[in-house]
């Protein structure tokens, strides 16, 4: 029998035994695949809401984990996701309850979570965890989490795992913080303190202007304090927030 599951990541310490390479950054995201409107071979697909034009197609979503290093990138992992049919059932009837008024108290309880369906969020932390098993002689220099993953329950556990490494991902411009016990949203409090202007290397040593600020808030989702920073290119109206794990970075 061919040890199929197995086949991905004996390749992956065969490239990087190749190549001599000892660290790099883990970065984590999920990508929705437009298939055929029937698909009864492909494992996975479901109707999926296209951000693009509004609507909806037929298609799998993929759990993705790449390592990036000096020399190459490549994937390490990936996993499906599939949503669990009882809480869409759920959230449609939900929904709808609400549109006529009805009172959360009067509205049926949100489904428990089935072990069948796993969250995004633990499909992506099972990837981290099997990297490190698979792959201990890495050093991971930081990780890099897609905003849907920027959340306190995430960050709390993934920097269980990782108690060395700085975990980054993405803040909402919503999200409520507090500084000197005054309660606002995060793009308020980086409005009033104004960021600096600097010189950046991004991809490939290309060097562009940005504007930044940064601050250890209290982030009120996260019931502890974060380090965040502001982050706005060149020719961008709107600033993107970043989440730090580590606040002495």
């Amino acid at each position: 029998k061919i040890p199929w599951e197995s086949l991905l990541s004996g390749s992956v310490k065969l490239i990087l035994r190749r190549y001599g390479i000892s660290e790099g950054l883990l970065i984590g995201d999920d990508s929705d695949r437009a298939r055929a409107k029937q698909t009864k071979r492909i494992y996975g697909a479901y109707k999926v809401y296209d951000k693009k034009t509004g609507g909806y197609f037929n298609g799998p979503t993929i759990i993705l984990l790449l390592l990036v290093t000096a020399k190459i990138t490549l994937p390490v992992g990936f996993k499906f996701y599939r949503p669990n049919p009882a809480i869409q059932s759920w959230n449609k009837t939900d929904k709808q309850l609400k549109t006529q008024g009805v009172p959360k108290s009067a509205r049926p309880a949100k489904p428990l979570p089935n072990q069948e369906y796993p969250s995004k969020d633990l499909l992506m932390l099972d990837l981290l965890g099997e990297f490190q098993l698979n792959h201990p002689q890495i050093r991971v220099k930081a990780i890099l989490i897609d905003a849907l993953y920027g959340n306190g329950p995430f960050l709390k556990r993934a920097t269980k795992r990782f108690a060395n490494t700085q975990i980054i991902s993405q803040l909402k411009r919503t999200q409520k913080v507090r500084y000197r016990n005054r309660e606002m949203e995060l793009e308020t409090y980086f409005d009033r303190s104004p960021g600096i202007e600097t010189q950046l290397s991004i991809r490939g040593g290309q060097t562009v202007t940005v504007k930044f600020g940064c601050a250890r808030l209290y982030v009120k989702a996260h019931q502890q304090k974060r380090f965040v920073v502001a982050l706005k290119y060149e020719g961008e109206e709107n600033y993107r927030y970043l989440v730090a794990s580590d606040m002495s970075w």
